[in-house]
């Protein structure tokens, strides 16, 4: 197992060739050790963010229709898009119903669907040139959450609580809020085969009462020093059964997780109380699911959580209520509904941060898995819709960032006039990943597991950070 190590040169020549790379260097490098000090690794980047916020919004929404005009698309309306990409589905280029402008010092363009979040211009590091290898949701969902296509590997949540641990040693460091669960489910904030007290804590904010967010705080007839003798004998009791297995790391995690569950019952019941926030804040964030998420997010943020995913999504379990960006119908409505929410929300979350001290070391992302199409979707299932719609885009999409080291005020990248390819300055997914890691000052290379005869990383042998977008 390697956690933020580099193999030095012997380590090298022995795993090359199973060692026989060694006989004819012996000599010299027995030499070179005699005379030489071993040198050092290279330094870890200093970390310019302490925690991550990632505001996800599930289904992928329109570059075109929020952060990359493209006004070129009116001069198009209507004509098919080259190389047959738009098949039998739709009538061809739909420009944006929606308004640009330019705003800040900086001048970074939104669409009229984020006018609280406009405010926030001059902290906003927009990424309109991104771009992933699908243009499907379930595997676009687990590489955008774990650097791979299917569902084997650790989430970056994960690799974050590996590398770096918790802050808050009562409290989990990778916390995930959702009201119900989202498309893929639980995989998403999977630690595969990190240890298991490295998976995300799923918390449904389906209901926002305490004890419905995080339950069993209070037992109905021990007190706190009864319920801590009683774990110490549990754990006396797992930990002889545990030698007795020679290390079992699934037992370990969880007498771990109970452990953590004991801390929680104290400073959980606190942290997710948001009856002890003003009304006034709670109203700043919106009354919605996502809004009230933001906000625990935020409460989470300053409590010394390490990770935070938020999921933009309706509850339920129809795919639409799991994924409701996917606006393969209805996009302008859609949209609208959706912007609304996410605005208001993702402007109170940045305006508190930044009031507390916390943005400069809080990296905020906001975007989904991929994008969608700058034409248009009219028929869906054999069925012609009474609204168009747009489909998946996999090979342009917008990304946003602010706070944690990031150049605020700042568009980076470009796709083609007509918003369908990504041309400069080109970020994948894999680029995202190390760019996040490196803010936290991680080298991505170096965060590395070994698991089944190789050792893995979040960006595998992809990814290079972005520095052109650093502050």
């Amino acid at each position: 197992m390697a956690m933020l190590d580099d193999w030095n040169r012997r380590e090298i020549l022995t795993r090359i060739g199973a060692g026989f790379g060694l006989v004819g260097l012996s000599g010299a490098l027995r030499a070179a050790a005699d005379t030489a000090p071993a040198a050092a690794p290279a330094p870890h980047p200093v970390a310019r963010a302490k925690r991550v916020i990632f505001l996800f919004m599930n289904g992928g929404p329109s570059q075109v229709d929020t952060f990359d005009p493209k006004p070129k698309l009116r001069e198009y309306e209507g004509q098919k898009p080259p190389g047959g990409t738009l098949g039998s589905k739709g009538t061809g280029f739909m420009p944006s119903p929606f308004a640009f402008a330019r705003h800040g010092q900086s001048g970074v363009e939104m669409s009229e669907l984020f006018p609280n979040l406009a405010r926030h211009a001059d902290d906003l590091c927009v990424i309109r040139s991104m771009h992933t290898d699908v243009p499907n949701h379930e595997p676009g969902l687990l590489l955008m959450h774990s650097g791979n296509l299917q569902p084997i590997r650790p989430s970056m949540g994960s690799w974050i609580s590996y590398g770096l641990g918790a802050i808050n040693e009562n409290l989990p460091a990778f916390v995930v809020l959702s009201p119900g669960i989202p498309t893929v489910g639980p995989q998403l904030w999977s630690s595969s085969f990190l240890p298991g007290q490295h998976q995300g804590t799923w918390v449904n904010t389906s209901d926002l009462a305490v004890n419905k967010l995080v339950a069993n705080l209070d037992h109905p007839t021990l007190s706190r020093p009864q319920l801590r003798e009683q774990l110490d004998l549990l754990r006396a009791l797992n930990e002889r059964h545990l030698e007795r297995r020679g290390g079992d790391e699934a037992l370990e995690a969880q007498i771990k997780s109970m452990e953590l569950a004991f801390q929680m019952q104290r400073e959980a019941s606190e942290a997710f109380d948001l009856s002890r926030e003003r009304e006034e804040v709670r109203d700043a964030y919106g009354r919605t699911p996502f809004g009230q998420s933001c906000l625990l997010a935020r409460r989470l943020a300053e409590r010394g959580v390490r990770y935070i995913q938020v999921y933009h999504v309706a509850g339920g379990s129809s795919g639409l209520a799991r994924q409701p960006w996917d606006t393969h119908a209805g996009n302008d409505r859609a949209h609208r509904r959706l912007g609304a929410d996410s605005d208001r929300a993702t402007a109170a979350l940045l305006g508190d941060l930044k009031q507390r001290g916390l943005l400069d070391d809080t990296l905020v992302v906001w975007g989904g898995e991929f994008g969608r199409t700058p034409y248009s979707q009219t028929i869906a299932g054999g069925k012609v819709m009474k609204e168009p719609g747009r489909d998946h885009q996999h090979r342009g999409f917008s990304m946003v960032l602010a706070g944690g080291g990031v150049r605020g005020g700042l568009t980076h990248g470009a796709t083609d006039d007509l918003g369908l390819e990504a041309v400069a300055d080109r970020v994948h997914v894999h680029d995202l990943h190390a760019t996040i890691l490196h803010l936290l000052g991680i080298d991505h290379t170096r965060l590395t597991f070994r698991y089944s005869g190789r050792d893995f990383r979040l960006t595998d042998v992809h990814g290079h950070v972005v520095h052109d977008i650093l502050s």
